[in-house]
């Protein structure tokens, strides 16, 4: 399907010829700002590529997370180079970086910051916690207890922080981007569905094969471990955002979006009957808002000014997998969200 929507928008034609114009001359002005802007792209996974051997598809994730202003959860078994590709893509850009290793132990105060009385003056200064950062990584979330990961809910969906009485604003640049453990459930705290919905993104990461994890050997035991050098800032971050939220998405393309999701909590409407048993509850508003998001950020990763169908395929798995509660019939059945979401996008129709 891809090369038929590779070059053109879809578009409910206007009815005049001065609306067609006016629409295709703003479409060249978008494709030209897009041109302009998409090295910023390509330096940073330069920069990465340095550091990570493989691993196109989590990068390119990532990228989508940052442009699109939503956080990310990573999952994969340890030593898939997690912590690594969070804190590398980190070092590509100069703004504020802080690294939360979350553990059973660890209490809210350790992450958003508390008062400290100071005996000497007789007052309360405020002490902010490592939350207060443009990139914060949350390694291993699903290791502390429910009020540490609840303590993160503010942070990601208001952008904000409340210590005591006191509110405080968080940075315009302000990503979560979290790793958790899928295998081993001793000491584990299984995220809430509130936190888990507010990720714009689960990514699954996967093995390296057999090439790149040779490679691997060779790049991380020299003498000299490589290390990505700064090309970006949080101005130019945000200045693409900008960029990124105005390219040009049809109707249709929304109405394919709201088909998707709706299909998630209806799959007999779509002819999918033999999925009803299968899902317990289908993805919230929230999930149209960040497939719609998501694609305008992979549109823009492929050099283009508007959002074909192939974009919304790309991201979807990562949007809504984490957005299905299956039921223990789907369970038994060996079927999971990925599965589903694969039936509903080969059943709904693409425009």
């Amino acid at each position: 399907m891809a090369s038929e929507y590779a070059t053109e928008p879809i578009t409910n034609a206007p009815n005049s010829e001065d609306a067609r114009a006016e629409l295709a001359a703003r479409l060249e002005a978008l494709h030209q700002e897009v041109k302009d802007a998409s090295p910023l792209v390509q330096w940073i996974r330069d920069e990465i590529n340095r550091v990570i051997v493989g691993q196109e598809t989590l990068v390119d994730r990532l990228l989508t997370a940052l442009l699109a202003d939503g956080h990310i959860l990573l999952e994969g078994v340890p030593g898939l180079a997690k912590t690594l590709l969070v804190s590398t893509a980190a070092d590509t850009i100069q703004a504020d970086f802080k690294r939360v290793q979350f553990t059973p132990d660890l209490l809210p105060a350790d992450l958003v910051g508390t008062q400290i009385y100071n005996p000497k003056t007789a007052e309360f200064t405020i002490h902010q916690g490592p939350i207060f950062a443009n990139l914060v990584l949350a390694d291993e979330i699903n290791r502390a207890p429910a009020k540490v990961q609840s303590a993160l809910l503010e942070a990601m969906q208001e952008r904000q922080i409340t210590i005591a009485d006191t509110t405080y604003l968080l940075g315009d640049l302000f990503l979560v981007l979290a790793t958790q453990n899928p295998v081993e459930q001793e000491g584990t705290y299984p995220l809430p569905e509130a936190q888990v919905d507010r990720f714009m993104l689960k990514v699954n990461v996967t093995y390296p094969s057999k090439a790149e994890e040779r490679l691997i050997l060779e790049r991380m035991t020299g003498q000299a471990v490589p290390k990505a050098n700064a090309v970006a800032d949080a101005e130019m971050i945000l200045q693409t955002r900008a960029l990124v939220s105005r390219l040009h998405v049809d109707e249709k393309i929304k109405d394919y979006i709201i088909n998707i999701v709706a299909a998630t909590r209806d799959p007999a409407s779509y002819g999918l009957t033999d999925l009803v048993p299968m899902v317990g509850f289908g993805a919230s508003p929230r999930a149209s808002i960040f497939l719609l998001k998501a694609a305008r950020a992979e549109a823009f990763l492929r050099a283009r000014a508007f959002v074909i169908p192939d974009d919304i395929k790309t991201v979807a798995l990562d949007v809504l997998r984490h957005r299905l509660v299956l039921t223990y019939e789907a369970d038994a059945e060996g079927i999971d969200a990925d599965a589903i979401i694969r039936r509903i996008l080969a059943a709904v129709e693409v425009p």
